[in-house]
C-alpha cells in the first residue's frame, strides 16, 4: 500500500476515533448529543418536502436506516479525503475534522432540551480524531521518507539497498498497526458508547413491568364478523411489530414514565401539569382508531389500526379551561416535534385521547412510550403526537406547527380511501378471485365499497362488520376472471354518503386522492 492510499486509510481510521470516542462521552449526556445523530436530526429538520416525500415513497419506513447509511458512506469520502490533504506541516485534514466537529457541536446544541454539555460529545470527539489523524500523517510522513530513501539507493552498493528495504518494511509495520490500533479502539469505544448508552437510558425493562389500568367502560371486543380473514388481506388490528411508524425522531426516544409529564397552557384559565402517576388516579377509556399518515400514497401502507387505551383529551383540556377565542392545541413532542390540532376536533365528543396503551400492552417506545396523542379523523402530522409533553391551547393565526411551517395543510382531516391488499400484480389462473382490501373515513365509516373490472360497470363489494366509524372497514368481490390483461379498480362511499373522489392528486399538501389499482394478467 503507498503513501497515497495509507492516508486515505489513516483518514478513515481517525474518523472511526472522533466518532466512536463521541459515542462513549454522549454516555454521561444523551444518545441524541452524538454527531451523527445530531447532523441526521438537523438533516431532517431542514430537508425539501419534495425529496422528503421522494424518501418516504420509495423507502417507506425505512427511511431513517437509509439516512443514517448515506451519511456514513458521506462520512467515509470526507475522512479519506482529509487524510488524503494532511500532510505534517499543512494540517489541511485536520482543519476538515475541526470543521466537521464544529458542525456537528452546533447541531447538537441546536436540538430541543439541549444544554451546553450536548457540545462535548463533538468537541472531545474531533480532538481526538485530530489527534489520531496527526498521529498517523507523522508515521506515513516516515514510511514516505524510507521509500525515497530506497529510490536513492537502488544505484548504490546491494547492502544500503537491502538496510532501505528493511526500514520501508519497519516504517509500513508501524504504520499499519498505528491505523489497526485507531480503527479498532474507535470501533470498541463506539459499540462500548451504545451498549452503556442502551443500558442507561433505555426504558424497554420498565415498560415490561407497566400494568395497564382497567377501562372504565366496556373493554374492546372486535366483533368477529369484521375480519374476514382472507389469504392476503390485512387483519383488521394491526399486530404492534407491524405498524407503521412515520416520525421525525432519527432514534426513538427513551423516556420514563418517571420523568415524563404533560404540562397543558396557553390560552387557558389555569395552566396544569400531569405526571403519570397522576394518571392512575383518572378514567381510562379503551377504543379502537385507525391511524393514516398523510404521506401514504394511493393504495399505500401507511395505515393502520389499533384498540388504544388511554384518557380523554376533552375531559383533560375542560380542566385547563380553554379560552373561547382559542382554536387550536400546539401538541409538542420530547424531541421537538409539533402538531397542530384543531380544538373543536378534540372536543366534540370524538375518541380523542392521551393513549398510553395500544393493543393490549404499553405502548411501544416507539409509539410513543409512556403517552401518545390518538385523534381519529385526522391525518398523524396534525394530530399523532408520540413522546406527547405539552399541550398548549392557542390559535391558528398565532402558531404554526412543525409541517404547517413546511407548507402543509393546517387541518389534516382524513379522506376517503380504499387499498387493494389481494390478488397481487403477477399472473392468476382464470376463475373465481377474491379481490379483498380495506377502506377508511375515520369519523365518518364506510357505507359502500365498489369494485370495477378495466373499464366496465363499478360492482357492490361485501363488507366486513364495522365495530367502530373510527377505523378502517374489510371488503371483498368475487370476481369471474377471464383470461387476459385487466386493471382493477376499487373505490368507497364514506358513511356520509359522498363517494370517494376519482382526481388524482399527490400526497402534499393534504393527502393522496384517486382510486386504487392493480394491475393483473389471468392465463
Amino acid at each position: 500500500m503507498a503513501g497515497r492510499e495509507l492516508r486515505i486509510v489513516g483518514g478513515i481510521a481517525a474518523a472511526a476515533v472522533t466518532l466512536g470516542v463521541a459515542e462513549l462521552v454522549a454516555v454521561l449526556i444523551s444518545a441524541d448529543s452524538t454527531p451523527l445523530q445530531a447532523i441526521g436530526s438537523t438533516i431532517v429538520d431542514h430537508t425539501p418536502d419534495g425529496v422528503r416525500e421522494w424518501v418516504i415513497q420509495r423507502f417507506g419506513t425505512k427511511d431513517k436506516l437509509v439516512l443514517f447509511v448515506s451519511m456514513g458512506v458521506v462520512a467515509l469520502i470526507v475522512a479519506g479525503v482529509a487524510g488524503l490533504v494532511e500532510r505534517v506541516r499543512r494540517p489541511i485534514g485536520s482543519a476538515l475534522f475541526a470543521v466537521f466537529g464544529l458542525v456537528a457541536l452546533i447541531a447538537a446544541v441546536s436540538r430541543p432540551h439541549a444544554s451546553w454539555t450536548w457540545a462535548l460529545p463533538s468537541l472531545i470527539g474531533a480532538w481526538a480524531g485530530i489527534m489520531v489523524l496527526r498521529t498517523l500523517i507523522r508515521r506515513i510522513a516516515d514510511f514516505d521518507a524510507a521509500s525515497a530513501a530506497v529510490a536513492e539507493t537502488e544505484a548504490g552498493t546491494e547492502s544500503a539497498a537491502a538496510a532501505s528495504i528493511s526500514d520501508i518494511a519497519l516504517e509500513r509495520r508501524l504504520v499499519m498497526r498505528g491505523i489497526g490500533i485507531a480503527v479498532a479502539s474507535g470501533a470498541a469505544a463506539g459499540v462500548v458508547g451504545r451498549v452503556l448508552g442502551a443500558r442507561r437510558h433505555d426504558v424497554s425493562g420498565e415498560r415490561a413491568e407497566v400494568r395497564l389500568p382497567p377501562p372504565a367502560g366496556p373493554k374492546v371486543e372486535v366483533d368477529p364478523a369484521a375480519d374476514l380473514r382472507i389469504p392476503g388481506l390485512s387483519s383488521y388490528l394491526t399486530p404492534n411489530n407491524d405498524f407503521y411508524r412515520i416520525d421525525t425522531a432519527l432514534t426513538v426516544p427513551q423516556v420514563s414514565k418517571d420523568d415524563w409529564s404533560l404540562r397543558i397552557h396557553g390560552m387557558v384559565d389555569r395552566e396544569i401539569r400531569i405526571n403519570y402517576a397522576d394518571l392512575g388516579s383518572r378514567r381510562a377509556v379503551e377504543k379502537l382508531v385507525t391511524l393514516t399518515c398523510v404521506s401514504n400514497p394511493v393504495g399505500g401502507d401507511l395505515i393502520g389500526n389499533a384498540s388504544w387505551l388511554g384518557y380523554r383529551l376533552d375531559e383533560l383540556l375542560a380542566e385547563a379551561g380553554p379560552h373561547p377565542d382559542a382554536d387550536m392545541v400546539l401538541s409538542r413532542s420530547i424531541d421537538g416535534f409539533t402538531a397542530g390540532s384543531p380544538l373543536a376536533a378534540l372536543t366534540d365528543g370524538r375518541d380523542a385521547m392521551l393513549a398510553v396503551g395500544m393493543n393490549g400492552e404499553p405502548l411501544p417506545t416507539a409509539h410513543g412510550y409512556p403517552a401518545r396523542l390518538v385523534v381519529p379523523g385526522l391525518y398523524g402530522y396534525v394530530s399523532a403526537t408520540k413522546w406527547v409533553t405539552e399541550l398548549e391551547i392557542t390559535r391558528f393565526d398565532r402558531a404554526q406547527a412543525y409541517w404547517t411551517r413546511r407548507g402543509w395543510s393546517e387541518r389534516g382531516p382524513i379522506k376517503t380511501g380504499t387499498r387493494i391488499d389481494t390478488p397481487g400484480s403477477g399472473k392468476l389462473a382464470a376463475g373465481r378471485i377474491t379481490v379483498a382490501g380495506v377502506a377508511w373515513a375515520q369519523h365518518r365509516g364506510i357505507r359502500a365499497v365498489e369494485v370495477r373490472v378495466d373499464n366496465g360497470d363499478w360492482q357492490p363489494a361485501r363488507l366486513a362488520a364495522e365495530p367502530s366509524i373510527d377505523t378502517w372497514r374489510q371488503w371483498a368481490f368475487d370476481w369471474e376472471a377471464t383470461s387476459g390483461p385487466h386493471t382493477l379498480w376499487a373505490r368507497s362511499t364514506d358513511g356520509d354518503g359522498v363517494v370517494q373522489t376519482a382526481d388524482i392528486a399527490g400526497e402534499v399538501p393534504d393527502g393522496a386522492t384517486g382510486y386504487a389499482s392493480r394491475f393483473v394478467r389471468i392465463g
